[in-house]
C-alpha cells in the first residue's frame, strides 16, 4: 500500500513539473467533476419559455438561453455526462478488444496470427468515420454506453496491431521463455507476464481512443444520426446549426459556441494530459524536458 501511494505521489510530481501536463490534468479533473458532481449541484430546468429565447449571456443565464428560452449552462453541465460516458466506454471496450486480439495474435503465431492480421488490415483500410456513422444509424442507440460500444467496433485495430508487435518483441525475452518452459498457461503468460509490460502503452492509447470517440460521437450527432438527449453537446450543435436557426441569430451565438469551446477544451486537456502520461512512463522524455 505504501509503495502504491509512493508511486502515485511520484507520478503527480512528474506531471506537476510539466506545465502543459499539469494543465491537462486540471482540465480532465474539471470535466470529470462537471460530469459527475455537476448535475447534482446544478439543477436542469427544461421548461420552455419562448419569451426568453436566444437571450445573450447575463447574470441570470451565464451562457444565455437556447431556442426555447432554456439555460445553456445547465444543458452544458448535464450534457457533459453523456460525453464522458461515450468517451470512456469507447476507450474501455476498444482497449479490451485490442489487448485480447493483439496478445492472441502475438502469442499464437502461424495461421492464427496471419488471419488476425488480414482482418486488421481490412479494418484499417476502410475509413473509420463513415462506417461508425452507418453503424450508429443502423443500430437503435438509446444510451451513451451503447453508443460507446458501437464506436469501439472500429477503434481497436491500430492498437491491436501495435500490441501484437510489442508481444512479438517481448516473446524473445528470457522471462517469457522461462514461463513457457515451466509449462505455465497462456492466460498466466498473457495477464501476469506480458500485461504489466504493455500497461504504459495501453494507458496512453486509452486517452487517444477517448479523444477520437469524442470527435466521432459529436460528428455523428451533428449529422443527426443518433438523436440522444438535447443536452448532449453534439445534439446542441445539431440544433443550433440545422434545426433552430441559432447560427443566423447574433444573440444566439453562445448557443453554438458553448459546446464547441467545451469540446475543444476537453480535447486539449486530454492531449496535454496524455503528453504528461507519456513523459511519466518514458524516462528519456523527462531528461529532455
Amino acid at each position: 500500500m505504501k509503495t502504491l501511494w509512493r508511486n502515485i505521489i511520484e507520478s503527480l510530481g512528474i506531471i506537476s513539473r510539466n506545465r502543459r501536463a499539469f494543465f491537462g490534468l486540471l482540465g480532465v479533473v474539471f470535466f470529470i467533476l462537471m460530469a459527475t458532481a455537476g448535475p447534482l449541484i446544478i439543477p436542469l430546468n427544461m421548461t420552455a419559455d419562448y419569451v426568453d429565447r436566444f437571450q445573450p449571456p447575463s447574470l441570470s443565464h451565464i451562457l444565455g438561453t437556447d431556442y426555447a428560452g432554456r439555460d445553456i449552462f445547465q444543458q452544458l453541465v448535464h450534457g457533459s455526462t453523456d460525453i464522458m460516458l461515450i468517451a470512456f466506454s469507447t476507450a474501455l471496450f476498444g482497449i479490451l478488444l485490442a489487448v485480447i486480439i493483439g496478445i492472441l495474435a502475438g502469442l499464437s503465431g502461424g495461421r492464427v496470427d496471419m488471419l488476425i492480421m488480414r482482418v486488421i488490415d481490412v479494418f484499417l483500410t476502410v475509413p473509420a468515420f463513415p462506417v461508425m456513422a452507418i453503424f450508429a444509424a443502423l443500430f437503435r442507440i438509446r444510451d451513451p454506453v451503447t453508443f460507446g460500444l458501437v464506436l469501439a467496433i472500429w477503434s481497436w485495430p491500430g492498437l491491436a496491431r501495435a500490441i501484437r508487435s510489442q508481444i512479438l518483441s517481448l516473446r524473445k525475452r528470457e522471462f517469457i521463455e522461462a514461463a513457457e518452459i515451466m509449462g505455465m498457461s497462456t492466460s498466466h503468460i498473457m495477464f501476469k507476464e506480458l500485461m504489466p509490460n504493455i500497461i504504459p502503452y495501453i494507458t496512453i492509447n486509452f486517452i487517444n481512443i477517448a479523444r477520437g470517440a469524442i470527435t466521432a460521437s459529436v460528428g455523428i450527432m451533428l449529422l443527426g444520426l443518433v438523436p440522444l438527449s438535447v443536452t448532449n453537446w453534439g445534439m446542441m450543435l445539431n440544433l443550433a446549426t440545422f434545426q433552430t436557426g441559432a447560427i443566423y441569430v447574433p444573440s444566439a451565438l453562445s448557443y453554438l459556441l458553448s459546446p464547441m469551446i467545451a469540446i475543444i477544451l476537453f480535447q486539449y486537456s486530454l492531449i496535454c494530459f496524455g503528453g504528461g502520461i507519456d513523459e511519466m512512463f518514458d524516462p528519456r522524455l523527462r531528461v529532455q524536458s
